[in-house]
């Protein structure tokens, strides 16, 4: 058996490394440009004090509406004040109105929408019912009544704003979440027995925040364009304050006596909303969040104990009876799993069998406490070692089982894995959090664990992103991070459906190996019956929700009971042919 080698290690190590966000944006002439424009106003604005401007109310009636000179580059407005200086001074106070716009939408509206797409249920309706609230609400009217009420302020109005514009971020973060939340690699996390708050700020922030960041690049310019609108109707910084919105309706009221003056201040304000989109744009095609930050703190949350039940043989690890799972709908519920009773002992590899819509990956995901929404178990039990029944186990309780006491291998690794960050910034936590080591023996543990499931170069591997391992290479390292906390049983959902038939082949005598090795059981869930004849000492046929025919592979395969377990094997060319050159 061997792994797919690696690219050499100088190729793949220039390939591997993500920077944030300045290398993408500088790549980009249009990003770029956004980029100084914006930095240039920044420093001008902080440097406004020190910079030798001319007094930006100083008044010269003598030198009203002039055109751009030595002395007045953008020349002078209707009471003779110098436009360049007082474009600059009015610039800081225009970036912080944005800013606090958009701060005040990010935070209130981005923080509840990936909380309620994460939790679902009645509080994901709750916040989809305030959005429509806010969406319903006229903002102008909504500004100008604040403003009548509150006078003109541009604190109040931009905070105003910010609430206003929460319900698009709301949506944006709440529809990404639920997007992102429905990932094998979240799933995966639970499985590591990671915490709800840190799977949010781990897996679900990191893969929402693209759309966000291009979210608050629009709503930037739309806050700097309200800004401005309220200052053209008088409702900004009360003169003679420099105000971009204040020197645009002047500008417009000599618009016939001398059209220039709208020019600098209009060029300015477009060119400032446009960079901020030109900025936004590039940040989502460099896909700019891609660099992993530390996951390796320690998760300390305390949770719960299950109360074991007496298994009915001592033999067994694992004893599903009478499992039920249903899905509600508005046509009634829909039983997806019905009354399956099966076990598995230990040390034994068990194949749930069927065609897809069967129920296995139901009812493997059912022990594992990872059921989709709506799903739930309606009846049965689950009882797994000395642990207890795992239906009655809270999230809380199942969080110490999976990846301790309970394995997953998905059915796509390169969904599995989160694309955001690199191999060791997901295998290292995983170690630390099952087997207590520092950051410096969970990096041995790694690599020797990648060793373990026969790949070569780990040290490039733990370096590499998802994207740069081939197919075979993420499986392997999929099934590491299942074995990081040394599981007792191991459930493997279809885990060589997307792989060619020679990495297949090697991938189920790892999973031999890896079984003797360890002692530990595995649940196959697999169509192929093949890979059944394969790896497997005993299988359960499912069809339509429903357990079939259990036996051992050799009685299976020489005298099948069921009608729909002969079907089986005669739609497997391999195994019909092998019977026929036996024969």
């Amino acid at each position: 058996m061997s792994a797919t080698p690696l690219p050499p290690t100088a190729t793949l190590r220039t390939i591997g490394r993500r920077r944030f966000v300045f290398p993408s944006l500088l790549r980009n002439p249009l990003a770029l440009f956004g980029l100084l424009w914006i930095g240039l106003l920044v420093v001008l604005s902080i440097l406004a004090p020190v910079l030798p401007l001319q007094d930006p109310l100083q008044q010269n009636l003598t030198q009203t509406l002039q055109l751009p000179s030595a002395e007045h580059i953008l020349g002078t407005d209707t009471l003779g004040r110098d436009v360049f200086s007082r474009i600059i001074w009015g610039t800081q106070p225009a970036l912080l109105g944005a800013a606090l716009a958009v701060v005040t939408a990010l935070i209130l509206g981005a923080t509840l929408g990936v909380i309620a797409g994460y939790v679902g249920g009645w509080f994901n309706a709750a916040a989809s019912r305030f959005a429509d609230l806010i969406f319903s609400l006229p903002a102008m009217v909504v500004l100008l009544a604040l403003a009548a009420v509150f006078g003109p302020s541009t604190a109040i109005s931009m905070i105003s704003f910010g609430v206003l514009l929460s319900a698009s971020y709301l949506r944006l973060a709440q529809a990404s979440t639920i997007a992102v939340r429905r990932e094998l690699y979240v799933d995966a996390a639970k499985v590591m027995g990671f915490s709800t708050p840190r799977i949010i700020g781990s897996h679900i922030v990191r893969n929402v925040a693209g759309p966000v960041i291009v979210q608050i690049s629009l709503t930037f310019g739309v806050a700097l364009m309200i800004q401005a609108s309220l200052g053209f109707l008088g409702l900004g910084p009360p003169p003679p304050t420099p105000d971009w919105g204040g020197m645009i309706a002047e500008a417009s009221n000599a618009i016939f006596l001398q059209p220039w003056l709208m020019v600098p201040t209009g060029v300015v304000l477009s060119l400032t909303i446009l960079s901020a989109n030109l900025i936004g744009d590039a940040i989502r095609d460099g896909s700019a969040m891609k660099r992993p930050p530390s996951v390796l703190r320690r998760d300390r949350k305390k949770t719960g104990t299950l109360q074991p039940l007496q298994m009915s043989s001592p033999e067994s690890l694992l004893e599903v009876s009478d499992l039920t799972v249903t899905f509600p709908s508005p046509d009634g519920d829909s039983h997806v799993v019905r009354n399956a009773s099966f076990s598995v002992d230990r040390g034994e590899i068990v194949a749930l069998v069927g065609e897809s819509g069967s129920g296995k990956t139901m009812t493997a995901l059912s022990i594992m406490g990872l059921l989709p929404f709506p799903g739930t178990v309606t009846s049965g039990q689950i009882r797994f070692a000395e642990v207890g029944d795992l239906v009655q186990a809270s999230e809380a309780q199942m969080a110490t089982l999976r990846g301790s006491q309970i394995g997953l291998i998905s059915q796509e690794p390169m969904v599995a894995l989160d694309p955001c960050y690199t191999v060791a910034a997901q295998l290292l936590p995983t170690l630390r959090r099952h087997r207590g080591l520092d950051r410096g023996a969970a990096r041995a543990a790694a690599r020797q664990l990648l060793g373990e499931v026969g790949l070569r170069n780990v040290d490039d591997v733990l370096a590499s992103y998802p994207h740069q391992l081939s197919g075979g290479m993420a499986q392997r390292v999929a099934i590491a991070m299942a074995l990081a906390g040394n599981p007792k049983l191991l459930i493997a959902d279809e885990p060589t459906t997307a792989l060619d038939v020679t990495v297949q082949a090697g991938i189920l005598d790892l999973l031999r190996e890896l079984q003797a090795t360890h002692d530990m059981s595995i649940i196959i869930v697999t169509h192929d019956l093949g890979v059944v004849a394969d790896v497997a000492s005993r299988a359960v046929v499912m069809e339509h929700g429903q357990i079939v025919e259990t036996a051992t592979v050799s009685e299976l395969f020489a005298a099948p009971e069921h009608e729909y377990t002969r079907s089986l094997i005669a739609a497997t060319p391999s195994l019909v042919e092998s019977e026929a050159n036996h024969g």
